[in-house]
């Protein structure tokens, strides 16, 4: 498959969004009697959506029919504001702020349709088809999230979400179109890399918030060292299995690529998180360490699941390699249920799980 380059607008293009994924990772970080309130978890994650689906949405559309012209780069750049709109909107009281939030998704959604419905005129055959057909049926997502303006209360919100469900299955319905059109796995893989390795900095921030100047003693320095170990072994993981054993002339969609990462993301800001609240805040101990193993296995799931099929062939896990994770979190887990362990053992296990995880899938 030919290569794509990423374009330096691109990586513009998403440390934008980088800072809307940061500002509702924050709205987690609201700790009240030793525990974070659903409310905050249900807040965070229908933040999270609109933010990861508008960014696919525009990614996609690049990956496929992007040709760095002047026409689409100011589409991208007036993209920007609304991101900016949608971000300043972000707040713990999101009812407030709906509207604006709502405004920011929705001309975001609607310059890429637009996009589409342009590209459709000089692209032939099977990309031509893709994108009448995208062009075509986003709408239907746009226009019912759009009409939630018109409610109040918890409607508005089943209406709004109802909107983007429809968008989201829309490729899946289209996929007869979209597999004649494949996306450009290395390319796809680079930009999905580029957004999580700026998400990987977002750890990084909460493992340095640890060692303030009046926390600096041994206990915050190891508690810092080890949330590092953490994020190294991470990203070790994730990035070396995208360099090395992703076979990136595979044609295809590319949707478990895409929808497994709305899963990363959303379990990278709940690690960036809990790094920072474990330390910083008196949590419940069985909230805690529930919590934080929840994040770690659906994180593990989805990095695997998203890497599987795209591997070569040879290098593709096999069961017992299943048993050895789920294992070894395993055993942390019933051990951490069963004693009261201090947090800085926690983050141990952790590391431990990762340097393992790391070490395997990438040798």
């Amino acid at each position: 498959m030919e290569e794509k380059k990423v374009t330096w607008l691109e990586l513009f293009y998403d440390l934008v969004f980088v800072a809307a994924i940061s500002t509702a990772t924050h709205v987690l970080i609201h700790v009240e009697d030793g525990v974070i309130h659903a409310e905050y978890f249900v807040k965070f994650i229908i933040m999270m959506i609109p933010i990861w689906w508008a960014w696919v949405g525009q990614t996609l559309l690049i990956n496929r029919f992007g040709k760095d012209f002047v026409h689409q780069r100011l589409y991208m750049i007036v993209q920007m504001f609304f991101v900016l709109i949608m971000t300043s909107s972000l707040s713990v009281d999101f009812d407030t702020y709906y509207v604006p939030f709502m405004v920011g998704y929705i001309g975001l959604r609607v310059l890429t349709a637009i996009q589409y419905i342009i590209v459709q005129q000089y692209e032939t055959i099977h990309h031509k088809k893709t994108a009448q057909f995208l062009g075509k049926y986003f709408w239907i997502g746009i226009i019912v999230s759009f009409s939630s303006v018109f409610f109040d209360s918890w409607i508005r919100y089943v209406i709004f979400y109802l909107g983007i469900f429809v968008d989201i299955l829309v490729p899946i319905f289209g996929r007869k179109y979209l597999v004649k059109a494949p996306i450009n796995i290395g390319h796809l893989l680079e930009r999905f890399g580029l957004l999580t390795i700026i998400l990987f900095g977002e750890l990084i921030i909460s493992t340095i918030v640890v060692l303030q100047p009046e926390k600096g003693n041994f206990e915050s320095i190891s508690y810092a060292v080890m949330s590092f170990i953490v994020i190294i072994a991470m990203w070790w993981q994730y990035f070396d299995n995208i360099d090395k054993k992703i076979d990136k002339s595979i044609k295809s969609a590319g949707q478990l690529i895409v929808y497994g990462h709305l899963i990363i993301f959303i379990t990278l800001s709940m690690i960036a998180a809990f790094i920072n609240m474990i330390y910083l805040h008196d949590l419940n101990y069985l909230f805690m360490i529930g919590l934080l193993f929840f994040a770690v296995i659906l994180y593990f799931f989805a990095t695997t699941l998203v890497f599987h099929m795209y591997r070569y062939e040879h290098h593709r896990l096999k069961i017992n390699h299943l048993g050895l994770f789920v294992g070894l979190i395993s055993i942390f887990l019933i051990i951490d249920i069963m004693f009261v362990v201090p947090r800085l053992i926690l983050m141990m296990q952790i590391a431990i799980f990762f340097l393992v995880y790391a070490k395997v899938t990438t040798t």
